[in-house]
């Protein structure tokens, strides 16, 4: 039976059944991203056979429109009134969608050139809507949950267990399933069953999450900021713009290296076997990480522990870049292992200082504006990422990639251009972005010590109201 919110009214206290309901419902949206990181442009280029450039657009087409969905779906879902709430039923009837449209984006039609980038755009386009209907309510729900401070860390604690171990299983199986089933079937069929496999287990916990959430509290009424002064007041405040630079250096080079290392993996070292145990080493070290940053920061600061990781990508960087064929495969997953220590950083430091620039906003606004500085942050996250993947395809139409030939059973030799730049894109190109992403972490206007006294004023001012 559905857990009412008359039963737990007495008690800010979330449930331990609702939690690990809550939990489970950022299963879908992180089996789909991880896949889709990793191996998207590679299925487009080598298994769908369609041309780089042609797969850049695709994807940077479908985040421009992600960007623009993501924030109508959010004001829709504020204002929708059902006997279930205003953010569940969303959740509850996109879910099937959602699984129906990732499967369909990993098969292959048996269309002509620009059948397949007609194909791939609008199912794309049709998953990515389907993403922001069951996501973004999602992640709304947590603050009808309960309004308190604690047991919303508790709530995100549970999300993001989830969200972690089931990103990482996804990206580490699905290669593993797609070398099972190729030799027999054929590499579009492994790919097809793998997705198939993967549209259920992102579907099925949604359900789950339904069925053990509530809507304890609504938010107040009040008059929305047109868009255009939202913005202006946003980015009117410095901090923010400094940690929207840093985000953005650090998930570009996030999202190109998950995007080129099956490439890395397959053209240059030619050693594709290696792709699960390389993930799972690189995201492996990164969970554990993201735990050891979280204690160091407590001594050396969030700018101290950014420099610390961030300085031990890039050594990383160019040690990937001076790796031969030949070497041992222990190398290549141990680098992986290493590139996780800075990996974490990119998923920790800057959704850590947003709060920091959020309190500082406060304090000289007499305002909480959390929504509008989330809502940029998510916004500006898939433009960046949008032009990263295009860059990538367009960097490797641009050295003369080689789309492999249907038929194609083992890694075709790609040209010196197109393996050098492959090369460039998971060492050095990466390195000076990082060093970017530093310098503007150097700059950073908020230190420990001024978010102690932002906070130390923040209380006078409370307990002065009371």
């Amino acid at each position: 039976m559905h857990i009412s919110a008359n039963a737990t009214q007495a008690s800010e206290k979330v449930p331990f059944v609702t939690k690990l309901a809550f939990g489970a419902g950022d299963v879908g949206p992180a089996v789909a991203t991880a896949i889709m990181s990793f191996f998207l442009l590679y299925f487009l280029t080598d298994v769908a056979r369609v041309p780089p450039a042609a797969a850049g657009l695709i994807l940077l087409l479908n985040k421009i429109w992600d960007s623009i969905n993501d924030p109508l779906v959010g004001m829709i879902s504020d204002r929708v009134h059902t006997r279930w709430g205003r953010r569940r039923p969303w959740f509850l009837f996109g879910a099937a969608p959602f699984g129906v449209t990732f499967l369909l984006l990993f098969l292959v039609p048996p269309f002509d050139e620009t059948g397949r980038f007609v194909y791939y755009l609008v199912v794309s386009l049709m998953l990515d809507l389907a993403f922001t209907v069951v996501n973004v309510p999602y992640t709304a729900l947590t603050a009808e949950l309960t309004r308190d401070y604690d047991e919303r860390t508790s709530l995100n604690q549970y999300r993001f267990a989830f969200s972690i171990g089931s990103g990482l299983i996804a990206a580490v199986v699905h290669p593993i399933i797609v070398n099972a089933i190729q030799p027999a079937a054929g590499l579009q069929t492994a790919y097809a069953v793998s997705a198939l496999v993967w549209a259920i287990v992102a579907t099925v916990p949604f359900f789950f999450a339904f069925w053990g959430t509530y809507e304890r509290h609504t938010a107040e009424e009040e008059a929305p900021m047109p868009f255009i002064e939202a913005l202006r007041f946003t980015f009117a405040n410095r901090a923010f713009r400094y940690v929207t630079g840093i985000y953005l250096a650090s998930w570009l080079v996030v999202q190109t290296v998950s995007t080129i290392v099956v490439y890395y993996l397959t053209y240059w070292l030619r050693q594709p076997d290696l792709t699960p145990l390389v993930i799972l080493a690189v995201q492996g070290s990164a969970l554990i990480w993201l735990f050891i940053w979280t204690r160091v920061s407590r001594r050396t600061g969030k700018k101290g522990v950014y420099f610390r990781g961030m300085g031990f990508w890039i050594a990383v960087s160019f040690a990937l870049f001076a790796v031969q064929p030949d070497w041992p495969a222990w190398i290549i997953i141990a680098l992986g292992a290493l590139a996780g220590v800075g990996v974490a950083t990119a998923y920790l430091v800057p959704w850590a200082m947003l709060p920091d620039v959020i309190e500082l906003d406060e304090l000289q606004t007499g305002r909480r504006r959390e929504g509008a500085f989330y809502g940029f942050f998510v916004l500006l996250q898939k433009l960046g990422l949008a032009v990263g993947l295009f860059l990538v395809s367009q960097v490797l139409a641009w050295a003369g990639y080689i789309t492999p030939p249907a038929n194609a059973t083992t890694p075709i030799i790609q040209p010196d251009s197109a393996l050098l730049a492959i090369r460039w894109m998971i060492g050095p190109a990466p390195a000076i972005v990082l060093l970017i992403g530093m310098g503007l972490v150097w700059r950073f206007p908020i230190t420990k010590a001024q978010h102690e006294q932002t906070l130390a004023e923040l209380q006078k001012r409370r307990e002065r109201a009371a």
